[in-house]
């Protein structure tokens, strides 16, 4: 059974292509000064939190959030989650999505199966290789993980290990946001904090 008994899950933070309101999957925008300020706010919630690896995409919205919020800390790349290619519609927001591809939006809104960007990634594709990578990680000897990546690739994690995945409008999924999951001793996976950890993992971390 893996080792990995917490995996903190982190959001970056605000970018100089807006990620508050645009859809920047595949394209490389960097963190902005409010960014950086967000990561650094959740470097301070996370201070006392031990974590075995620090792990972030090849993007560097992610990989820059994840040096701030591990505190220096060697950055573990893995390319398996970098955020979805929304291909054409790279760049958009939401309401200008909907005036160009009216019929793909009300697709991709209603949860259509095995959706695919016009131009881009399928969402089959995309959650195959964020649960490869996650494979990986879940194999690594670690105890305790921090992963700081994007908004899809936080919620494919955890639709893996809870069964579903979280609400596309989850506050904790906001940008900065923190979500910590906890793994039993029986091997399965709650979404807790460390309050609700069970007894001992503080010190198996």
């Amino acid at each position: 059974m893996s080792k990995v008994r917490r995996i903190v899950l982190v959001r970056h933070g605000e970018t100089e292509g807006e990620s508050s309101v645009r859809f920047h999957g595949a394209t490389d925008v960097a963190l902005d000064a409010t960014g950086r300020q967000q990561m650094e706010k959740v470097a301070r919630e996370l201070a006392d939190e031990p974590f075995s690896t620090v792990v972030a995409s090849p993007l560097q919205r992610s990989w820059r959030a994840a040096w701030i919020v591990g505190g220096g800390a060697p950055v573990r790349i893995e390319s398996g989650l970098r955020e979805v290619d929304f291909g054409r519609w790279e760049g958009l927001t939401a309401e200008e999505i909907k005036a160009s591809d009216p019929v793909l939006y009300e697709d991709w809104t209603s949860g259509a199966a095995n959706f695919q960007y016009p131009n881009g990634e399928s969402t089959a594709a995309f959650r195959g290789r964020v649960e490869c990578a996650l494979e990986g990680l879940l194999a690594l000897p670690a105890h305790s993980l921090l992963i700081v990546a994007h908004k899809g690739v936080l919620r494919a994690i955890a639709g893996k290990l809870l069964g579903s995945e979280l609400d596309k409008k989850d506050a904790d999924l906001g940008l900065g946001g923190v979500v910590t999951l906890t793994r039993k001793g029986n091997g399965e996976w709650y979404r807790g904090t460390k309050s609700s950890n069970p007894p001992g993992l503080e010190d198996a971390a």
